[in-house]
């Protein structure tokens, strides 16, 4: 049992996989914006901790030996 499909049958597939797509590409230009933030947020992050730790432990300064 085959179904045979009309040109407008196929044209309306046709769009509705564009339509999905598009949607699909713009999910990943979503998802693209998001891992840029992320990557960012993580960068300022890093930066902090690092101060931070510069703050807590300066270089040149060690301890005394008792």
């Amino acid at each position: 049992m085959s179904r045979r499909y009309t040109k407008a049958d196929l044209e309306e597939i046709v769009h509705l996989q564009l339509d999905n797509l598009n949607a699909m590409h713009d999910l990943l230009s979503i998802m693209k914006q998001q891992n840029e933030l992320l990557d960012s947020a993580n960068k300022k992050l890093k930066d902090e901790i690092t101060d931070f730790r510069k703050k807590l432990y300066p270089v040149g300064k060690g301890r005394s030996k008792v």
